[in-house]
């Protein structure tokens, strides 16, 4: 049996009074796609946090690639293979997408040739090479995202968090992003999505858990998930 990437154990964060994350486990595969949804206040971007670094856990346990990864910074972890997305996208202004790009690659590439050379390949794989040489303001939302998740990659990792690339779209531009999501997926990158768009969701995942309040209320298989009737009550208000 595969080694999971990512191990999270139980892991639980506080804010004052307010449990943003209760307990939650979770275990991915290697270049497997596991869809996170749940109502508004869930606790999935603090989960998120917990994950990347930007919070540290109360209580329980982060393993990534076969290390304990609970106490590491976001910048270790990044270095070490996690890479994210934000709700809010802000691409570098006064550049270039090749630019805003090439901005991780400089980290490691010997010059800016170098560098300028991986971006173009990353872009032109994940299928914007077209929009290259455009001003970082002049991009629409869907194109801001998409650049987004293409600076991501370009810090080589093996775990990608995207939170909520879809939000803000509307439904051509979400049927036209999709295919971006499994493309990085082909690239052997191990996913975690949050998203509201349910339907999206369960189209390119192939698993799929569901928060409320901070807690794990239903993981598994997308369609048996979806008709759980702990989940239909979580975003209803009823199981009837």
């Amino acid at each position: 049996m595969t080694e999971p990437l990512l191990k999270v154990d139980n892991v639980s964060k506080r804010f004052g009074g307010v449990q943003a994350v209760g307990g939650v486990s979770l275990e991915l595969a290697p270049a497997e796609i596991v869809g996170i949804i749940g109502p508004n206040g869930a606790g999935k971007t603090s989960f998120f946090n917990l994950i990347s670094g930007m919070f540290f856990t109360d209580t329980g346990s982060v393993n990534f690639d076969g290390v304990d990864i609970t106490r590491q910074n976001p910048v270790k972890r990044a270095r070490n293979g996690i890479g994210r997305t934000f709700q809010v996208v802000k691409p570098f202004t006064g550049m270039t997408v090749a630019e805003n790009v090439m901005v991780p690659l400089l980290v490691k590439s010997a010059s800016v040739t170098a560098a300028r050379r991986g971006a173009m390949e990353l872009l032109d794989d994940l299928g914007i090479a077209n929009i290259a040489d455009a001003p970082s303001e002049s991009l629409t939302l869907a194109q801001r995202k998409r650049v987004e998740v293409a600076r991501a990659l370009a810090t080589g990792p093996k775990l990608l968090l995207l939170d909520e690339v879809l939000a803000g779209l509307n439904s051509r531009e979400v049927v036209d992003v999709l295919p971006f999501v499994t493309r990085v997926r082909d690239r052997g990158v191990a996913i975690l999505m949050i998203e509201h768009i349910v339907s999206a969701v369960m189209e390119v995942s192939d698993r799929m858990m569901v928060l409320d309040h901070g807690q794990q209320i239903a993981f598994g298989d997308p369609e048996e998930v979806i008709k759980d009737p702990k989940v239909v009550e979580a975003y209803l208000g009823t199981s009837e």
